[in-house]
């Protein structure tokens, strides 16, 4: 008899194939929405996935059952039987109800479900786990991951419930999900005292940094942070087209002008960064609440920049660190389409490139990371808030530098 062919290695390393799911509600609108979905499929392509279509229904909010309204999500399902999709991705957080529905739906025989479902936070969690490096980042990812799971677990026990009645046939269902949630909760609770332990020895480190003055790069995710990085400390930090690119806090120690300072480089945010996923990451985000300065990074070519500084505003306020010093760094302007009009691509229309204030921004500073252009007038505009951080901080020292 002759051995089964062994399955080729290529087929192994193919793109898992996805469809995208969003709802266009009063409040969004079809523009919006798309570029929502733009950043989902960026996301999915950072995962590793590749979309084949996208299924978008207008509807006053999304279905509380399956997402998309019965019609709707019965064209998906045939699309994604026909065409044998891996991944259903949903632009917003399910429910455990809704998850568990389209769960039925899309793996009737759910003993060997083959289409995954992922929500946006379940699939920046898989890209965040695929990209921690250091102790703390894979003890936040695996503490956001528990804590999404823990009231969605119901989900992974239904099959039991094609168990037939009688006795010593009841209950064992609930008694497995019970435990699964008594172990759950156990983790999380060694993994939040985990994370306190590396706190405190990051806060024996940082108190070595206490007499320099502390630079966080922060804004959206794949805007040029790390990159910025690169060229102002000289260094060689992680820098891809792809979100989420940097994971871990990274410090460095930079001088420009005999002025030196500790520059860090942080995650990105996201719209709909999930409210867990910042909670866990809190830890890492003292960096920016730490710091003395901010500089908050946009990429200016990107048709949506204004929606994601606002997104990075509105973070900045949620960690309690909107006031302190801002440098606001329009970056990528090589990329600006030439038909651009100036007031559209800048904060509030003011014209930039000379470190004008902005009352929301900061000074303002227009450059391109790649091509070099605009680089010393960002080099003194920070040196220029580096030393007077330095003398509201040490008022009788100012002569440092």
């Amino acid at each position: 008899m002759a051995r089964p062919a062994s399955p080729s290695p290529t087929a192994s390393l193919l793109p898992e194939t996805a469809v995208m799911l969003g709802v266009i509600i009063p409040s969004l609108g079809e523009s919006l929405c798309s570029e929502h979905l733009d950043e989902l499929a960026f996301l999915a392509k950072t995962a590793g996935a590749t979309v084949q279509k996208r299924f978008v229904q207008r509807l006053p909010a999304p279905d509380s059952r399956t997402y998309l309204g019965s019609g709707k999500i019965k064209e998906v399902e045939e699309y994604v039987r026909m065409e044998h999709i891996d991944l259903v991705l949903v632009d917003d957080e399910l429910s455990p109800a809704q998850l568990r529905n389209l769960e039925r739906l899309f793996n009737p025989d759910l003993l060997e479900a083959r289409v995954k479902i992922l929500d946006r936070s379940t699939l920046i969690l898989d890209i965040f786990a695929s990209r921690a490096r250091s102790a703390q980042s894979r003890t936040q990812v695996e503490l956001a991951q528990h804590e999404y799971l823990l009231p969605r677990l119901t989900r992974m026990w239904t099959h039991l419930s094609k168990q037939k009645g009688g006795i010593g046939m009841k209950g064992p269902g609930e008694k497995e999900i019970e435990t699964d949630r008594r172990n759950i909760r156990y983790r999380i609770s060694l993994l939040k005292e985990k994370l306190v332990d590396i706190e405190r020895q990051h806060i024996t480190q940082r108190k070595n940094r206490g007499k320099v003055i502390r630079v966080a790069l922060v804004g959206y995710t794949n805007v040029g942070k790390s990159s910025l990085m690169n060229e102002l400390s000289k260094s060689e930090v992680l820098a891809e087209n792809l979100l989420f690119a940097t994971l871990d806090a990274t410090v460095r120690k930079v001088v420009i002008d005999f002025t030196p300072f500790l520059l860090s480089d942080t995650v990105g945010f996201i719209r709909k960064l999930p409210h867990h996923l910042i909670e866990s990451f809190k830890s890492t985000l003292d960096e920016v609440r730490e710091s003395d300065i901010l500089v908050h990074v946009v990429d200016a070519s990107h048709p949506g920049h204004l929606a994601q500084m606002n997104v990075v505003q509105q973070t900045l306020y949620d960690l309690g660190v909107r006031d302190k010093p801002m440098l606001t760094v329009m970056n990528k302007i090589d990329l600006i389409p030439s038909d651009v009009a100036s007031d559209a691509a800048w904060p509030e229309g003011r014209d930039i490139g000379h470190g004008q204030p902005n009352s929301d921004h900061g000074p303002v500073v227009s450059v391109s990371v790649r091509m070099r252009t605009g680089m010393e007038l960002l080099r003194t505009e920070l040196v220029r808030m580096v030393k007077e951080a330095w003398m509201i901080r040490y008022p009788h020292q100012h002569d440092f530098y």
